[in-house]
């Protein structure tokens, strides 16, 4: 997640200024950078000699910074900002834009206040490519559209310009914030230029290893634990933790005189008539699931009629992030539900649903966590969403807290969860019930489980959660990364970084200190001044890069026997191919042949083929060849090469993830059939190879077939 972040390494090396770092999505490099040029192809990695050591800061960018802004009465007043109050890290750089539109003639004036005050550094984007770039990419949901990822690539070039404003490359960490986006190749190798990939669950983690196994054909392994990619020499680092809350702040909130009187104000609102509340809080858009939720409260009251009269569910409903037609459908669909719920099993002085349809103050939300006997999210797709946590914690209270709810009384603190089982937080939740929000008969009865839960059973439950919560802050989870980006980092200075490419191919290459480019012209000398020339070549995905046709073009036969007819040249070439299928390929007189990897060697086209073990017998085939058909017919696009001593089942052209999976299974299941038989199973990148086991023999045996 967290690392030293470019955008082009020559551009960085004379621009690095010294001020401080910002957070950004889950994606980080920690990198020390190159100054300057020397030979061709490569940079100068040594270390400067600074003045004085600097400070290691942290700089995150995101879509917003965590700020208020608060518009000037006149124009000869200046602008004031005060923090977010839902922001959970505040010891950072930020860089991001605010939510209001600054006009141009103050953006100097506000960049400089917001530097000096809050350590943010803001981007000011404008106002047509900031419409596009989230309001249209970011929240794309129809067909792809060019022009808004032209938005997106153009208000990410501002973002860069102002990271490279603030950073000192020698020192500085930089932490990007992502969301999930349509784009793919572009994004995935930009993402893979980071040190530290973080996800807030496996899930996210699974499908973005996936897609880079699909479209870039990367592997991933866990060494100790840690799950890295390796990418042009890099060690890319996946991290799987989920975020936390800030816990002081809500302590701070908790204990407000504010607080306190909203809490005694919704008590006697609430629990003094006897009502039992259960509390949804979620922005109004599509994805909320605020209407499957009101569909789940409309079925617990028919099937239970016990709950009439008692049971109130508060709905929250903050504004949406995005805009158009689907928010206004959203927006009528809930209020057309609450009033006929409400009228149905409404009664004078008491409605089952409270729809608050305004923003709420933080302590007024953390009021309403405080009185709620059960929390319901019942999204049907979110991000982390940290509203459960929120709750676990506010339900924990203090002690004038407890007294107040509690009135006296010596009892344990308690909490109920019903969560939608496609939200980020569900998976640390193991005491919350889990729903699938589409099934509204399901959600029905979890709300009424909930709610009926032995109460022993809802304290342990609470426990559980709240001891999770404390211990994973929002402080763990950054510090986490950290420690983990320094792990990740640890091998840098052995290493030298080699920019290649550019805009949205730009990459970064990883080379050994004693990487040295080869010089074509210095090779030409070489092979000019030598009196006998050893020449090796492969054959398999070098010579001929993997393609549906596998036999070599016209142009390589050609520069093979061009080589080959330079009596100072010996020219082998070695192929996992049969040697008549080679044979025919390469009608080049001189041409030395390893066919089959070697099992089967001659040295130009007239001579014999040679073995250098033991003849095969390969009448293991019969028990082998059976096993991979079986796997062949159930894995599409896979295929079966029977050459003379080696039998393979290929799966280059299936599915990669089932191909793999498959693959699993077929050396187990061969492994066993073949116990008895002189033969080794071997893996290889998209392939399974079955081969006799080596034998070496003193003397060699031969055969005319060719």
């Amino acid at each position: 997640m967290v690392s030293r972040s470019y955008s082009n390494l020559l551009d960085l090396a004379t621009g690095a200024a010294d001020q401080a770092p910002a957070p950004a999505a889950l994606g980080a490099l920690r990198r020390r950078l190159p100054r300057v040029v020397t030979t061709s192809g490569f940079i100068d990695d040594s270390p400067a000699s600074p003045s004085s050591p600097p400070r290691p800061r942290t700089i995150v960018v995101a879509n917003q910074l965590p700020i208020r802004s608060h518009r000037p009465a006149s124009p000869d007043e200046p602008w004031t900002f005060d923090w977010d109050e839902d922001s959970l890290l505040r010891e950072f750089i930020y860089i991001g834009c605010l939510r209001d539109d600054i006009p141009p003639a103050d953006q100097d004036a506000v960049a400089q206040a917001l530097l000096e005050t809050h350590k943010c550094v803001p981007a000011f984007l404008p106002p047509d490519i900031a419409e596009r770039y989230y309001h249209g990419f970011c929240n794309l949901g129809g067909r792809f559209d060019r022009s808004l990822w032209q938005a997106y690539v153009s208000a990410n070039k501002i973002f860069a310009d102002k990271v490279l404003e603030v950073i000192n490359p020698d020192d500085d960490f930089v932490w990007e914030i992502y969301k999930t986006l349509p784009v793919r190749e572009e994004l995935l190798r930009a993402l893979l230029n980071s040190d530290l990939i973080g996800f807030h669950t496996f899930d996210y983690a699974r499908h973005f290893l996936s897609c880079c196994g699909r479209m870039l054909g990367l592997s991933y392994e866990s060494k100790r634990g840690h799950i890295c990619l390796e990418y042009y020499g890099r060690t890319v680092s996946i991290k799987i933790l989920p975020v936390g809350v800030h816990m002081e702040q809500l302590k701070t909130v908790l204990a407000l005189p504010e607080t306190e009187a909203k809490v005694t104000e919704l008590m006697e609102m609430y629990i003094g008539k006897g009502r039992v509340v259960m509390l949804g809080v979620d922005d109004m858009d599509i994805f909320k699931g605020i209407s499957l939720k009101l569909l789940a409260m409309e079925e617990l009251l028919r099937q239970h009629p016990e709950w009439r009269g008692k049971l109130v569910l508060v709905q929250v409903a903050n504004p949406a992030r995005g805009r158009g037609k689907d928010v206004v459908e959203v927006q009528t669909e809930t209020y057309a539900m609450v009033r006929r719920i409400n009228e149905v099993y409404g009664a004078p002085g008491y409605e089952p649903v409270v729809l608050i349809d305004e923003p709420l103050q933080f302590y007024e939300r953390v009021a309403y966590y405080v009185i709620a006997e059960v929390c319901l999210v019942t999204a049907v797709r979110d991000g982390m969403n940290l509203i459960p946590y929120e709750y676990i914690v506010s339900r924990q209270g203090n002690e004038k807290l407890d007294r107040m709810l509690r009135q006296g009384k010596p009892e344990e603190k308690k909490s109920m969860l019903v969560v939608s089982e496609f939200i980020g937080c569900s998976p640390s939740l193991s005491g919350a019930v889990r729903v699938n929000p589409w099934n509204i008969e399901a959600v029905a009865d979890a709300m009424e489980s909930a709610l009926v839960l032995p109460e022993n059973e809802k304290r342990l439950r609470h426990d559980k959660h709240f001891r999770y919560v404390s211990t994973h802050d929002v402080g763990y989870w950054a510090n986490s990364f950290l420690v983990d980006l320094d792990r990740t980092c640890k091998d840098h200075a052995q290493r030298r970084c080699w920019g290649i490419g550019f805009g949205l191919r730009f990459r970064v290459v990883s080379l050994d200190l004693s990487f040295r480019k080869l010089s074509l012209e210095n090779i030409l000398i070489a092979y000019r001044r030598a009196k006998t020339r050893a020449i090796l070549m492969d054959y398999d995905g070098t010579l001929m890069p993997q393609a549906i046709n596998k036999s070599p073009s016209t142009e390589s036969v050609r520069i093979l026997n061009s080589l080959c007819r330079d009596k100072n040249n010996l020219v082998y070439l070695c192929s996992g191919y049969d040697r008549r299928t080679l044979h025919d390929w390469f009608p080049c007189e001189n041409l030395g042949i390893a066919a089959e990897h070697g099992y089967f060697l001659r040295c130009k086209r007239d001579a014999e083929w040679q073995t250098c073990i033991t003849a095969a017998d390969c009448s293991w085939k019969q028990i082998a060849d059976p096993v991979m058909r079986l796997y062949m017919e159930t894995t599409d696009g896979s295929t079966i090469e029977d050459r003379e001593t080696v039998l393979v089942w290929n799966y280059e052209d299936a599915d990669p993830d089932f191909g793999s999976c498959q693959a699993k299974e077929l050396v187990d299941h061969l492994e066993s059939v073949l116990a008895n038989e002189p033969v080794s199973v071997k893996t290889t990148p998209h392939s399974v190879e079955v081969k006799p086991q080596v034998k070496p023999r003193s003397s060699r045996s031969s055969s005319s077939s060719r």
